[in-house]
């Protein structure tokens, strides 16, 4: 090889490695396996906003494009895409709950009037992305079915930038309502008493507030046994909080990320997103965020002083004027259901939270924990101190982490001792 050659390989190799490299914490495993798959997620999105500057494609239209491609290429466990099932036994069918798209998964019939249990599964992906019938979900929901003998029903609600808020949450709903309607668990055999509601991140956000609405719906006569929200996005007023300052640069979601996934639900300006990050939309000024509403969601007393450390809130005292009129979503309850007065949360079911250190909404799920406590509700607290978000749909070679194993088999574990 030629010294031209050469120079240029090095150059390149640097310019690789640069792109892939991101300081991160010693409690991460595996580490360069987590910078390349964020520098994938990273490209995926670079190349999107390229090609809709260039008027190619929507944005999320391309990121959707190219995390399929992506997940197709690293997906270790096959899928059940066919409905021919990951697991020998498992029946998987794809049918409409209330006009809804859903993918049912039922284990081998059992002896006569033997009951089953019931989980319905909301997927994250930030209101935008992902499908509950591919890759690790359709994985983690074949498990679920398999070993604990149990009927589970993956929403596929409509996302952005086809709908915004309440759309996605409305679907979830619709279909949560079928689903425990009488006919539908004599159908399945499913045990009225032992049904769940579940969901990661944006999938997690939906469940907490489809569990609030069932809750309070006095026409429901089967209600929700139990809800297990994983990482789960539960308030848009505060991206000051401990655990957004601490991981807003981290893989897999990094604050202004969470931001923008937050302004396309609520369909609101893009723009937005600095006044955002910086808490003016939820500054002092606002009447309508009285003070009952702020401490709801007050960190600095709903967090351990151990997540807390030395951050101060950021509380604003004038900032975007009249954002909360024109985006009424930020304290609607069913987008936000950290914001739900304490008489919502204790009627709501026991719950299974589960948070990582390394994650930007971890302070949104151990809030949410305390105030279900405060209100009378059990709650089992799961957090991984090596844990980041994302990493319980990391379970499958070569993209497998051995926190994302031990999160999943938790879920799994837990469901298995409570419902």
């Amino acid at each position: 090889m030629g010294l031209k050659p050469l120079v240029v390989t090095v150059l390149l190799t640097a310019a690789v490695a640069y792109y892939i490299y991101l300081p991160l914490p010693d409690a991460i495993q595996q580490p360069w396996k987590l910078m390349v798959l964020d520098a994938g997620f990273r490209s995926a999105m670079h190349l999107a906003s390229l090609k809709s500057m260039l008027g190619l494609d929507h944005y999320i239209t391309s990121v959707r494009q190219s995390v399929e491609v992506l997940e197709s290429s690293l997906r270790g466990l096959p899928s059940s895409e066919s409905g021919g099932g990951v697991i020998p036994g498992v029946k998987v069918s794809d049918i409409t709950f209330a006009g809804v798209p859903v993918r049912v998964y039922e284990p081998p019939a059992g002896g006569e009037g033997h009951l089953r249990r019931g989980v319905m599964f909301f997927h994250g992906g930030g209101w935008a992305l992902g499908s509950g019938k591919k890759g690790t979900y359709d994985t983690i929901n074949n498990m679920v079915s398999d070993e604990l003998n149990t009927v589970v029903v993956s929403v596929e609600y409509r996302m952005y930038p086809e709908v915004h808020f309440p759309v996605p949450y409305l679907d979830c709903l619709a279909a949560a309502k079928h689903f425990l309607s009488p006919e539908v668990l004599t159908k399945y055999a499913i045990d009225p008493e032992r049904v769940a509601v579940a969901g990661d991140s944006a999938g997690g956000n939906l469940a907490a507030a489809v569990a609030q609405e069932i809750s309070l719906d006095d026409a429901m006569a089967v209600k929700f046994s139990v809800q297990a929200l994983i990482y789960p996005v539960l308030q848009a007023l505060d991206f000051n909080t401990p655990s957004y300052l601490q991981n807003q640069y981290m893989p897999i979601l990094p604050r202004h990320v969470m931001v923008q996934f937050w302004l396309q639900y609520l369909d609101a300006e893009l723009s937005l997103q600095p006044q955002l990050i910086a808490n003016n939309h939820s500054a002092l000024q606002h009447s309508a965020l009285t003070q009952e509403l702020r401490s709801r969601l007050d960190w600095s007393t709903l967090l351990p002083q151990k997540f807390k450390k030395n951050h101060k809130p950021v509380v604003v005292e004038t900032g975007l004027d009249g954002i909360l009129k024109k985006v009424p979503g930020f304290l609607d309850i069913r987008a936000a259901p950290l914001l739900s007065g304490p008489e919502v949360l204790a009627k709501c079911p026991r719950a299974y939270i589960l948070t990582c250190e390394y994650d930007v909404l971890r302070d949104d799920g151990l809030m949410y924990a305390r105030r279900l406590q405060d209100a009378g509700v059990s709650v089992t607290s799961e957090h991984y101190e090596d844990g980041f978000h994302g990493c319980f749909s990391f379970i499958a070679w070569p993209v497998d982490f051995d926190v994302g194993k031990r999160a999943v088999r938790s879920y799994i574990n837990w469901l298995q001792n409570n419902l």
